[in-house]
């Protein structure tokens, strides 16, 4: 009966998955299977998996960034679609990336348009 009951004796080498290699938190060999299976060409090198996931992975931490900022500013803990809506909207970059996206219970950016505020004002 072993000592470590299944576990990888200490004396062994520790595993290094690509994304470890690359520095990447977001699994490099699952978007090289999703890129074969795509079919979006017959070869595709390891080195542009990686280039996706790291690409991915800035995308999803900026994203995510400035939604909890969104959601720090209402003082709020937990960060709802409300905040990823108004993260995407109030960014240049990702609203032209995220143009066509639908963000599901995201509601609306608040707008009211001058012509409607200003004339308010004159007629007081």
């Amino acid at each position: 009966m072993s000592l470590y009951s299944g576990k990888r004796a200490p004396s062994s080498p520790k595993i290094k998955t690509l994304s470890t290699k690359a520095g990447l938190e977001f699994p490099v060999t699952r978007i090289h299977r999703y890129l074969r299976q795509g079919r979006y060409s017959h070869r595709f090198n390891i080195k542009a998996a990686i280039y996706l996931t790291s690409v991915l992975e800035y995308i999803t931490a900026d994203l995510l960034e400035m939604a909890g900022n969104a959601a720090h500013a209402n003082n709020r803990k937990t960060v709802t679609p409300r905040h990823l809506q108004l993260a995407v909207r109030q960014d240049p970059e990702l609203d032209k990336l995220l143009s066509n996206v639908i963000i599901a219970e995201g509601g609306v950016i608040p707008y009211i348009h001058p012509m409607l505020l200003s004339s308010s004002t004159q007629s007081q």
